[in-house]
């Protein structure tokens, strides 16, 4: 399996992933992942600028015929109160159902650190939904750890 930074000609391959990815966020809480209509068109434009800013990881797993994941990054300014004044945030990561279980999105995550920590960048955050143990289970081995619990209420 390679893993790789996603090009241009890729956006358009990671699209049916981020709507299998933001389906399964939805079904598991709407209130919180309640995304608005044209979802693919909207990633696409944020994709594609991911693609050309040196600021942010877009890593894609592909096997001699297909992509059959992503991975996308960013670094977020933090709120000008604390001594941290910037960290990374993985936003989606995605792995195929058949692709599943093989270690892809572990390297995924490793090389998301590598490329963070090359630019410097002393913090990466994520966020994973409450039902969502396999993944959990996967960051921390990856070295990451409980920092907060956001909690929810509808209003």
């Amino acid at each position: 399996m390679l893993i790789r930074s996603a090009t241009i000609t890729d956006v358009p391959v990671i699209l049916p992933m981020v709507a299998k990815l933001c389906a399964l966020h939805e079904s598991w809480d709407s209130a919180k992942f309640g995304f608005l209509p044209h979802l693919e068109q909207r990633y696409e434009g944020w994709l594609t600028q991911m693609v050309s800013q040196d600021r942010s990881v877009l890593l894609v797993a592909e096997d001699e015929l297909q992509l059959v994941g992503f991975l996308e990054a960013t670094v977020e300014r933090e709120v000008p109160i604390y001594r941290l004044q910037e960290f990374a945030i993985i936003h989606e990561i995605w792995v195929e159902q058949e692709y599943r279980h093989q270690g892809i999105a572990r390297q995924m995550v490793m090389l998301s650190i590598e490329r963070f920590n090359q630019m410097g960048v002393k913090q990466i955050r994520l966020e994973t939904a409450e039902v969502n143990e396999s993944a959990r289970q996967l960051f921390a081995s990856c070295g990451f750890r409980t920092g907060t619990r956001e909690m929810l209420i509808e209003l």
